[in-house]
């Protein structure tokens, strides 16, 4: 009995032990409550003193900022305001004039509880507080119409504690002195929808041609989801943007029950080009200078997330050179081009630091007209691409000379049946690695990619800007899947002219916001893309492209007085595209032209809006090297453009051309086998060619003489020649049309040759060259004009009657251009059937069938364009 008594009463001492420990812990909760409690007063108080202070500092509400958009300035390089951005014309809706759809596009999209939250929407702020919390402070943003209309009035567009509390205090205080609807009426009007256009009934007149009364629902929906991104979703340029951002606002429509179902799905159905405006009966949405550049500098700021910034006023300080943009815009808009319908877009990039300093978005261009040729557009670059993607990289990882022997010489791409053709459907066997860039070579550019290897060639052309998820062969000649724009293309080629570093192409140096104070950098930093060694020696080779040399195909750019370097570069049809629209053989889509000085870079492209209205003519062909040749001229004229310089890291030597391993020259090497060539310093051949005996030149044909004959319409050609012993010696005969390249007509046994129906008002620069075995002389030139026979006295021509023009007699065997492609026959001369196509890379894993690959990927040598003059 007295156990179980001790027992209960140990019991009893443990309870009150226990209770004694626990007696601790709930003071310390307690206490900690307090302290939290205590802290979060605390916080209260100091954060609406934050706020009180904050509201205390805002602006004052001005009526006039509330209704007309806040102007931002733009200035040029020499800090001169050229454009003021808020100022343009627009259409002013009453609130009672804006159809109810309309209304509730805007609303289900921007702010659906609109009118039942008091200018701040705490249940959508708690929402983006929490995604805030997850993703950090500024992911996702809560602003209803009201506090949109306050930011862009009154605010800069930062994501700081202190501007949203103005703009949460502001919001507040407008909902105080104005109606919903005269809230929802000042945004309608002000807010910023594209480019230079303010409000929803100025771009409904602009996108549309109607009022807004006038729009369907897929229409209004379209306009309602652009405010969120202005230019990206611009449905003239973006389409597919503007589509998808189009059924998201019928889709949130739907949801909160503005529409049904079936209307949704209706809409949706529309294709978004349905309705808009054509090109050509689209209006300027301003009369500003420089409209090209303008729209360069607002996709910049748009792709740097402040393209809504304009709508609350900033400074944008530009790269623009106007004098450069005058001389472009006056080229752009002059009588160069030789047909009414032939685009074009130009870029115009400081060698040195990459800013642009022009831009020629297109003829007569103006502001979202249509598209800005210069940096909208992305083609296949043709040989344009071959010095960035092939020539580059080997020099740049392997070191090779310029006068390294690589074989021209019949090869298939890998894994495949598929020949790979030159121009020519020829091969030079072996030549020198500057021989076969300045002809632009087909065979030789892709086995340099080959031996450099594709990750070293992707991690080059990135250095460059040139971003690509994967390279093939038909990538070396510009045939693959790597497109580029003009802007892109100057950018890059400004490296090889800057010592190898690379600076992105902008236009923008920096922005200032609203308060003068604040600014963000636009200006990149320049990066090192490839060795000074490399920059030179890939400049020195396309020196060539515009210089004296035989075959050079880029002679209508070159400058006198001027060092340029530059590459020319075509693109082919499709085999299939050449059936479906049944074009002449001579055709082909795109033609390009890029060059350099050390001061400036210019990328030119010119080509049709339309795939199936293709370039035939030598002069649609020589229309980039001719924009070219103007702009850089003029904008050289006043400035003093230094040379190219070499680098310490590049030294010359005279080689044996063919050698292999190369060797150098000997005084006894004949002079037509040798060259002085560029090294990387310390990787220049020890072996030297031994001694020959004399052999007996090959000479030039002597008396070369070109006349022409009235009655037959033609021109004869004769010459002399004494040909070496024991060989025998054919003639190659070649022609330039007015400063267009040489092109080649014929081989023969003969000493004279007669070219037919030669064309009025053009001079033609005849060539001959002997051919004896494995060599060739130099070339003898003669030049004759064709003067347009005077009327005869009777016979006079009606001033509404123009002549027709004759019919071009067909070559018997048609000239191609350089890449391989389609000049005057980009296919097999002996069965006459069409260019294959060569617009898809092929990949070495599969099967040719499955996908047709470009054999002939490029076309780039004006020289040997059709000729319509030729016999």
């Amino acid at each position: 009995m007295g156990q179980e008594i001790n027992s209960r009463g140990q019991r009893r001492k443990m309870r009150e032990q226990q209770k004694k420990q626990k007696k601790p812990m709930k003071v310390w909760l307690k206490r900690l409550l307090i302290a939290v409690v205590s802290i979060g007063i605390v916080l209260f108080i100091a954060g609406a003193a934050t706020f009180a202070y904050y509201a205390a500092t805002s602006p004052d509400l001005d009526e006039e900022l509330l209704k007309d958009p806040v102007s931002s300035q733009f200035y040029d390089s020499d800090g001169k305001v050229f454009y003021t951005m808020g100022l343009e014309k627009r259409e002013h809706v009453a609130y009672e004039d804006i159809p109810k759809e309309m209304r509730d596009a805007i609303l289900a999209t921007e702010d659906v509880r609109f009118f039942s939250h008091h200018g701040i929407d705490f249940y959508r702020l708690g929402g983006a507080v929490l995604a805030n919390l997850r993703k950090g402070f500024g992911a996702q943003g809560a602003s209803t119409l009201t506090q949109q209309v306050i930011k862009n009035s009154f605010l800069q567009n930062e994501k700081t504690i202190k501007r949203k509390a103005q703009e949460a205090y502001l919001s507040i205080q407008l909902e105080r002195e104005y109606s919903k609807e005269e809230i929802f009426e000042m945004y309608f009007n002000k807010v910023l929808m594209s480019g230079r256009i303010y409000g929803y009934g100025t771009a409904s007149k602009y996108f549309y041609g109607k009022d807004l009364k006038n729009l369907k629902l897929e229409e209004m929906a379209l306009l309602a989801g652009m405010s969120q991104l202005p230019n990206a979703y611009n449905p003239f340029k973006y389409p597919e943007n503007a589509e998808k951002r189009r059924n998201t606002v019928l889709a949130l429509m739907y949801k909160h029950k503005k529409i049904t179902k079936e209307q949704m799905d209706k809409a949706k159905s529309v294709k978004v080009e349905v309705g808009l405006l054509p090109e050509n009966k689209r209006k300027t949405a301003s009369t500003s200078k420089y409209d090209a550049f303008i729209d360069v500098v607002l996709k910049e700021l748009a792709e740097n997330g402040d393209g809504k910034s304009l709508e609350e006023g900033i400074k944008v300080y530009t790269t623009l050179d106007s004098s450069a943009q005058k001389i472009v815009e006056t080229t752009m808009n002059s009588d160069i081009f030789p047909t009414k319908d032939i685009k074009s877009g130009m870029a115009v990039v400081d060698t040195e630091t990459g800013a642009i300093a022009a831009i020629g978005g297109g003829r007569n261009y103006g502001p979202e007209r249509g598209l800005n040729y210069a940096e909208a557009i992305k083609n296949q670059p043709g040989s344009t691409m071959k010095p960035i993607m092939d020539y580059g990289p080997a020099i740049e990882n392997l070191k090779y000379s310029t006068g390294q022997t690589i074989t021209d010489d019949k090869m298939f791409y890998t894994g495949s049946t598929k020949q790979i053709n030159n121009v020519d459907r020829l091969y030079k066997g072996d030549i020198t690695l500057r021989e076969a860039l300045y002809t632009s070579r087909n065979v030789p550019a892709v086995k340099l990619l080959k031996e450099v290897g594709t990750d070293k060639a992707k991690k080059f052309i990135s250095n460059l800007g040139v971003e690509a998820d994967e390279i093939y062969e038909s990538d070396a000649i510009g045939g693959g899947k790597i497109s580029l724009s003009p802007i892109e293309m100057a950018g890059a080629y400004a490296a090889f002219g800057n010592n190898g570093i690379y600076t992105k192409p902008h236009s923008i140096k920096k922005i200032v916001y609203r308060d003068g104070k604040t600014a963000k950098s636009y200006t990149p930093d320049p990066t090192p893309a490839m060795n000074d060694y490399t920059a030179y020696m890939v400049t020195d080779m396309l020196r060539d492209v515009v210089g004296s040399k035989y075959d050079a195909p880029g002679t209508a750019a070159a400058i006198p007085g001027l060092d340029i370097a530059g590459k020319t570069g075509t693109t082919n049809y499709g085999a299939d595209e050449f059936q479906k629209y049944n074009l002449p053989e001579s055709s082909v889509p795109d033609s390009w032209f890029a060059g350099y000085s050390s001061k400036y870079s210019i990328s030119v492209w010119s080509g049709y809006t339309n795939r199936k209205d293709p370039i035939t003519t030598t002069d649609e062909r020589l229309l980039p090297q001719r924009l070219f040749k103007t702009v850089m001229s003029q904008i050289s004229a006043n400035t003093t453009t230094p040379n190219f310089k070499k680098p310490n890291s590049v030294v010359e030597a005279k080689i044996v051309k063919g050698s292999k391993p190369l060797q150098l020259a000997s005084s006894s090497t004949p002079a037509d086998r040798t060259a002085t060539e560029l090294f990387v310093k310390g990787t220049i051949p020890t072996n030297t060619a031994p001694v020959e005996k004399e052999v007996e030149e090959l000479i030039a044909p002597t008396d070369l003489k070109a006349t022409f004959d009235d009655e037959a319409n033609a021109i004869n050609l004769t010459w002399a020649h004494k040909p070496p012993k024991d060989k025998s010696v054919n003639f190659e005969v070649s022609v330039s049309v007015d400063g267009g390249g040489n092109q080649k007509l014929t081989q023969t046994s003969d000493k004279a040759y007669t070219y037919g129906t030669p064309q009025d008002g053009k001079t033609y620069v005849f060539s001959i060259v002997a051919v004896a075995d494995n060599e060739r002389s130099a070339p003898a030139s003669t030049s004759i004009q064709i003067q347009a026979a005077p009327p005869d006295e009777d016979e006079v021509t009606p001033p509404d009657e123009t002549e027709q023009p004759e019919v071009p007699v067909t070559p018997e065997k048609p000239t191609e251009g350089e890449n391989g492609g389609n000049q005057n026959g980009n296919n097999n001369p002996d069965n006459g059937s069409p260019p294959e196509d060569n617009n898809e890379a092929i990949r070495p894993d599969e099967d040719e069938d499955e996908e047709d690959v470009d054999t002939n990927a490029t076309d780039d040598d004006t020289r040997n364009d059709n000729n319509n003059n030729q016999q």
